[in-house]
């Protein structure tokens, strides 16, 4: 019989919850007129189709929202300049950016308005990255590893802001800070990575050390649930990453004694319930 051990910190976390939850209450209270959101909510295709089904429209553009509309702005957040666009053609704009987001954007906003330039660490595509950067009023340089950092063409005559994406790993935010410290550089350091990222990795470190193989269960566009993926590899765990549950490689499986189970910060627990059954009954 499989042992199936689940991390506690696997599902939704406090921003998808809150986000999630301003968007059903307009829902329900919603009597007429058209509810949009601005790209993704969040990022779980399973999530994104119950809410389709619900009328919701995706759009890609904030031109494609009509006036009057209401948009639910997505856990990620959007660029600055989205939002006053948005507000200035009467648009009714809900909110529903994660509060770790809105306190990264703000800190970036007061410690960029001195002529520092932004160094983030995170990803080029990553919609959170994308609002972030449109906060730093004095340039911005973006980095996703300590080679991309290493190659920045940075001079001692500037001063520099580090931040990093919401969802990106400690370890080589740290790294980052040691490096900068090695160059004789004038920066401040924000604390932007969010503690239930952390927590989660260090979770899913932890739980992949006692089992044979982990699954990580979460939307393929989704960062913190590739860099869940990427954690438990380093450790040197196989790990199966999987959406659904019909993705599970179950003959593999069934030779192995202990499963470690863990999930993003966007999947919902019902799928995560339902795979744990699956891998229970082998």
């Amino acid at each position: 019989m499989v042992e199936v051990i689940r991390a506690e910190t696997a599902g939704f976390c406090m921003g998808v919850d809150l986000a999630l939850n301003k968007l059903d209450s307009l829902i329900e209270k919603n009597e007429s007129g058209s509810i949009y959101i601005l790209g993704p909510i969040i990022h779980n295709p399973q999530v994104l189709e119950d809410y389709e089904k619900q009328g919701v429209i995706t759009a890609e553009h904030p031109e494609e929202i009509p006036e009057n509309a209401y948009v639910v702005i997505r856990a990620h957040g959007v660029p600055q300049n989205a939002e006053t666009e948005l507000r200035k053609r009467g648009v009714k704009v809900i909110d529903a950016t994660c509060p770790k987001v809105k306190k990264a954007q703000l800190l970036i906003k007061k410690n960029t308005e001195d002529d520092r330039v932004l160094l983030l660490y995170g990803e080029d595509s990553h919609p959170e990255v994308k609002g972030l950067l449109s906060y730093a009023p004095s340039g911005t340089h973006l980095f996703d590893s300590i080679e991309e950092l290493e190659a920045l063409k940075l001079a001692h005559n500037k001063k520099y802001c580090l931040a990093a994406q919401t969802t990106q790993d400690r370890t080589v935010y740290e790294e980052s800070i040691k490096y900068l410290e090695s160059k004789g550089l004038d920066f401040v350091v924000l604390n932007t990575i969010c503690d239930a990222t952390r927590q989660r990795q260090e979770e899913a470190i932890t739980l992949s050390c006692e089992v044979d193989h982990m699954i990580v269960v979460g939307g393929r566009i989704s960062g913190n649930t590739r860099r869940l993926v990427q954690v438990v590899e380093t450790a040197g765990t196989k790990c199966t990453h999987v959406e659904v549950a019909d993705e599970l490689p179950l003959e593999e499986l069934k030779s192995i004694k202990k499963i470690g189970l863990t999930a993003g910060a966007s999947t919902p627990k019902r799928l995560v319930d339902g795979i744990q059954q699956i891998l229970e009954n082998l």
